[in-house]
Parts: structure tokens; sequence; C-alpha cells
């Protein structure tokens, strides 16, 4: 069970790398602009990859969606913005990484990672691509919730642990606000919880994915109306 779990975690990383979607900014090109804040709330940003995107389904079907209703309905005054691009790497996250905490950013959640894994890109690379986002994050005063991923043992058992380390030794030595150890928890391999390609979650799958990001959210967040009356200029 599981090496088959471990097996179609790497189908989901394929999904992200080949599904169809607007490129990362190469370095040097202008980034794309940050979507306007809402009504001057502070944020909440989701850096992730087509698991955060919400591929294959409505925009409001994918998790940061799904969790800026719940920020709604229990009186969080938080604008939950989406900068999920299908196919990033750590590095492409890294590269963006400036415009998407523009505004006033109080949580960064960083789900990147599986295109590193998938790709076999070095594991110092994403060390150092995700310690260099958390350390701008928490440098712009954002607490970040770091979201782990998992590498199936046909790369190598020693190599899937290493992988798996890297996020429990970030978490770790960066003290981040918040660490949820796999994204996909309950969710990968499921095959009820995702679309027909067996790749990405599905809208159950999706609302479980809200679920595992909300547990690890929630105790980071200023109590419900604290925040728009705390919101600073950036």
């Amino acid at each position: 069970m599981r090496t088959l779990l471990a097996c179609l975690i790497a189908i989901v990383a394929l999904g992200c790398s080949r599904a169809p979607a607007p490129p990362a900014p190469a370095p040097g090109s202008p980034a794309p602009a940050a979507p306007p804040p809402a009504a001057g709330l502070p944020r909440i940003v989701a850096l992730g990859d087509s698991l955060t995107a919400g591929y294959g389904l409505e925009p409001q079907q994918a998790w940061p969606a799904l969790l800026q209703e719940r920020l709604r309905t229990k009186g969080y005054a938080y604008e939950l913005v989406n900068a999920g691009v299908t196919g990033d790497t750590s590095a492409g996250g890294l590269r963006r990484l400036d415009w998407s905490l523009d505004g006033d950013v109080r949580v960064l959640v960083v789900a990147l990672g599986a295109n590193d894994g998938l790709r076999g890109l070095p594991l110092d690379e994403l060390r150092s691509n995700v310690g260099a986002i958390v350390d701008r994050a928490q440098a712009r005063g954002a607490r970040v919730l770091l979201c782990g991923m998992e590498v199936p043992p046909n790369l190598g058992r020693e190599h899937s642990a290493r992988f798996r380390a890297v996020f429990h030794e970030l978490a770790r030595e960066k003290r981040v606000a918040g660490f949820l150890p796999f994204l996909l928890a309950g969710v990968a391999g499921e095959p009820a919880f995702n679309l027909g390609d067996s790749i990405h979650p599905n809208a159950v799958g999706q609302r479980m994915v809200a679920e595992n990001v909300w547990g690890a959210l929630e105790p980071l967040l200023e109590p419900p109306g604290a925040a728009r009356a705390a919101s600073r200029p950036r």
C-alpha cells in the first residue's frame, strides 16, 4: 500500500509538470502584476503549483477559494490569493515571489516541490529555493506555513527519505510559523478523491486538501475582525 501510494504521488507530480499553464516569469523578465487587494484586506497568499491552482476544476473549487469562503463565514478579515502556477518548481516560485508578496501579506502558504522531485532536481536546489522563499517572506513580516511533499521510493528509498526531510528540516531550522507535513494527506492514491486522470484532486479531493491546510493555517490567523483593524500599509 505504501509503495502504491508513493507511486501515485509521483503521478500527481507528473500531472503538475505536464498540464498546460502560463510559464513562470523567466529571470529578468517583467513579473505579472499581483491581483489588487480586496477592499484593503490583509492577504494570505498560497504559492504553489497545479495542486494549488486547482487544475481541471472551476476556480471556486480549488482549495484556496474554499478557504476564502471559510475565512468569510468564520469572520476572519483576510483576502486569500491563489498564486498557484501549473508546472511550477521551487525555482519558479522563488522567481515570482516578489509580486506574490505584494501588498499587506500576513501569511504565505508555500506548497511547492512536487515538480522538483519528479524532475530529479538536486535536493540542494530544492532546499536553497524553499529556504530563500521562507527567509524573504519572513523578512517582509509574513508568517510562513510550509507544506511538505513526497516522492516515490522507486527513485531510491534513501532519496525519498532525504526529499521528505528537506521540508521537515527547513520547518525546524527556519522556525516557520506553521508546518503541514504532506499537502495531499488522505487524497493521493485515492480514486474517489481525484479526477478521471488519476492525477489531480477532484472537487472532493480539493475539499480534503482545504481541510488539511485549514488545520495548519487557522492557528496563524489573528482573531476574527482583528486583522482588518490591524492592517498596515506596505
